[in-house]
């Protein structure tokens, strides 16, 4: 009878772990790098599974925006608000951004991942480089990708900046209809819970695209490219890791929470990240989880879309690093000046290739053409193994962004720091706390 009754919750915890997301995406990911290295063959063909699964979230990603945009204005009392959580918004990103591209400059310089390569600028063919990486951004493009050609065409296509600007305009212009527009807010409101609902879905396929996706790169990508670049891979990757332990620990410390505690919060959200190296795959997600959190809602939706396209803290680590990279491999001695010039124009090109895919390559070769010191061909070193450098770009982007949502929100006082410590911290919470934390486990 003991045995009996011991091994019930033993299976009974069993059976919850499995059908976590988060447990679902870790065993897809190790099905699938097994697969890339066992039959790199059939790891290629699975690409398909990681594709579909995007496509199906980049489907529902601007009916999300748009809904918690366009009803967080609405329910304003003051419009004023929504301008300044902007305003505080990209400040916070631009700091942020700086920062992390200094880091990148001060590791690169320290560590000199590039010396002793000595490449010769000869051997290299510019035809290995993407020809998206040519498309260099301009003022007058970034402006044009935030003017949808309709006011409709801008929700129903894919662009979120533009869809973002028009989701601004229509809560505004509900918030000043008043009472006229109440009806048409309340039918937005009600479209949300509904789009959410398909956001649940969606992402209960996250372990099959995450399962394609890994097996994939390893199957494409995996022994060659890590034994050509490994030292540059392994010390991205290391700083990656200090800089989520000392830059958003020391924020989330100053914002009195817990940086594991917001990680194990967020583990389907950023594994899925990870894996799939598409910030957009977890957005809808990360933008109903941080409510739970207790961020407002005008808050998250302001600042996730918009940090999403300009506070991209891993891309601004990566820049850095790999522009000097490549300038050490080529044997060119870049000055202070001359890094801090590149430094700035990398803060302008990156704004203007936001929300496009693989931006982070764009603004590199935008940067390596506009400073002048680099061949443009010199990007075929890194070609094979940025997919790999993106996914540490892509966990930092997805962390910083909830980071930076939270001290927006406790800026702006629209934060509930009790409802945060419940969740980020539920071993000190009452038995009624753990109870809301199993729910909101549950709901999410």
């Amino acid at each position: 009878m003991t045995s009996t009754t011991a091994g019930r919750p033993q299976r009974s915890r069993l059976s919850r772990l499995i059908r976590e997301l988060w447990f679902q995406v870790v065993l897809a990911a190790v099905l699938g790098i097994a697969v890339g290295i066992l039959a790199p063959g059939l790891g290629e063909d699975l690409k398909p599974l990681n594709d579909w699964f995007i496509a199906l979230v980049k489907m529902i990603v601007i009916p999300v925006v748009f809904c918690v945009v366009t009803t967080g204005i609405a329910s304003m009392d003051n419009l004023r608000r929504a301008g300044r959580i902007g305003v505080k918004a990209i400040g916070y990103f631009l700091v942020l951004s700086l920062a992390s591209m200094l880091i990148g400059l001060v590791v690169a310089n320290i560590f000199q991942p590039g010396s002793g390569l000595h490449v010769d600028p000869s051997s290299l063919n510019a035809d290995d480089v993407p020809k998206t990486a040519t498309e260099h951004a301009t003022f007058t493009g970034f402006v044009s990708s935030l003017i949808p050609a309709s006011l409709l065409g801008a929700i129903t296509g894919d662009a979120i900046l533009s869809a973002l600007m028009v989701s601004i305009v229509f809560g505004v212009a509900l918030n000043m209809a008043g009472e006229e527009g109440a009806p048409l807010t309340r039918g937005i409101k009600a479209l949300s819970d509904v789009v959410f609902r398909i956001v649940g879905w969606v992402m209960r396929l996250a372990p099959l695209g995450t399962f394609g996706a890994l097996a994939t790169v390893v199957a494409t990508y995996g022994a060659e490219s890590l034994k050509q670049l490994g030292y540059l891979i392994i010390l991205f990757t290391a700083t990656c890791i200090v800089y989520v332990l000392v830059i958003l620990g020391a924020i989330m410390r100053a914002c009195r929470l817990s940086l594991f505690g917001l990680i194990r919060f967020l583990k389907a959200e950023l594994l899925v990240a990870l894996s799939t190296c598409s910030s957009e795959a977890v957005l809808p997600q990360l933008v109903r989880k941080l409510e739970i959190l207790g961020v407002g809602r005008p808050v998250v939706g302001i600042v996730i879309p918009s940090g999403f396209s300009f506070n991209l803290d891993g891309s601004a680590v990566y820049l850095t690093m790999a522009s000097l990279f490549l300038a050490q491999a080529m044997g060119i001695d870049l000055s202070w000046q001359q890094q801090l010039i590149m430094v700035g124009v990398m803060m302008l090109t990156s704004k203007g290739t936001a929300g496009i895919a693989g931006g982070a390559f764009i603004v590199l070769a935008s940067t390596v053409t506009a400073v002048g010191h680099i061949p443009l061909a010199a990007l075929s070193l890194i070609v094979g193994i940025d997919r790999i450098l993106n996914e540490g770009r892509v966990f930092i982007n997805v962390l910083g962004n909830a980071v930076a949502t939270i001290v927006i929100g406790k800026w702006e006082k629209d934060f509930d720091t009790e409802q945060a410590r419940k969740v980020l911290h539920p071993r000190t919470t009452t038995p009624q706390g753990e109870l809301d934390t199993a729910k909101v486990g549950a709901d999410t």
